[in-house]
């Protein structure tokens, strides 16, 4: 931009104000513009036309008495056909946008607690550009966006917001251990039935194999051997397996002691006790 033999260049984006003898005489738009200077027109200023960003920061209180700063970005132009209103009628932009911002953000912050601060920012962000757009319009500036970009609340707040947070994430991991606790307890629990059930199923198909061996076994010695009776060849079997139980007993690895009454009536006696004990239950399911 430049004034040089009554000529005068305006940049891109940018207007100029002309005065003629001291009073506003026209708005000179982009471009090479004659100036007739010694007839008294001169340029007073000028004026951009871009997007300009102001950030204020404001600090206020909720509605539950929490200090907050508030930081709100105000983005704006000058308009180019109300120039001359942008360019006399304020002497500090930005200042007067910042007086307006700290009126509506501590008209409607102590309105509302802190959560709800920020969950409706877009609110107070719509607040602000609407006193904006109401009251600057008339100076010959456009608000083109309005943001709050940040809600910084007390440092000790933070720390307690956090603190509370954290414990809620602890009660909710607790809340779940426990819960998977419970889980592996009931499987475990319902693994160890299980395992209970088929043992005493495998106990009693092998009772009922031994039980059905002897049978078999009773049968074919009485029919191979004439003159045998049932009694005769259970009293042989019971002998067999009592010397079969000695010798593994003995064979046992174990440095476990076992007494039992051993003599040459101990296998009577063993023999006529289990008889007694088969007789006893026939009679009791009888």
């Amino acid at each position: 931009m430049g004034q040089l033999f009554c000529c005068a260049q305006v940049e891109q984006s940018t207007v100029a104000i002309i005065e003629s003898f001291g009073k506003f005489d026209d708005v000179l738009e982009p471009g090479c513009h004659f100036m007739p200077w010694i007839l008294g027109k001169q340029i007073a200023g000028y004026l951009s036309l871009r997007v300009q960003q102001l950030d204020v920061r404001c600090e206020t209180k909720t509605k539950d008495n929490v200090f907050v700063t508030v930081v709100a970005s105000i983005q704006y132009r000058a308009l180019s056909d109300k120039a001359a209103d942008a360019f006399y009628k304020l002497s500090n932009t930005r200042g007067q946008i910042q007086s307006y911002v700290f009126d509506v953000i501590r008209a409607s912050v102590p309105k509302l607690k802190l959560d709800s601060v920020f969950e409706q920012k877009n609110d107070i962000a719509r607040a602000v550009e609407e006193e904006l757009e109401k009251a600057m319009s008339a100076y010959g500036f456009e608000i083109v966006q309005t943001l709050i970009v940040d809600i910084e609340p007390d440092e000790h707040v933070k720390r307690a917001m956090n603190e509370i947070n954290a414990a809620a994430r602890m009660r909710v991991a607790a809340n779940e251990k426990a819960e998977a606790e419970k889980i592996m307890q009931i499987k475990r629990a319902e693994g160890d039935a299980e395992s209970k059930y088929l043992a005493g199923l495998g106990i009693a198909r092998q009772r009922q194999a031994i039980v059905d061996g002897l049978r078999d076994s009773v049968l074919a010695f009485s029919e191979n051997v004439p003159g045998t009776t049932s009694k005769d060849v259970m009293d042989m079997v019971l002998v067999t397996q009592y010397f079969d139980t000695m010798k593994d007993i003995g064979a046992s690895s174990k440095s476990n002691s076992v007494f039992i009454p051993h003599g040459p009536g101990a296998v009577k006696d063993i023999a006529a006790q289990i008889r007694g004990g088969l007789l006893q239950a026939n009679t009791t399911q009888n």
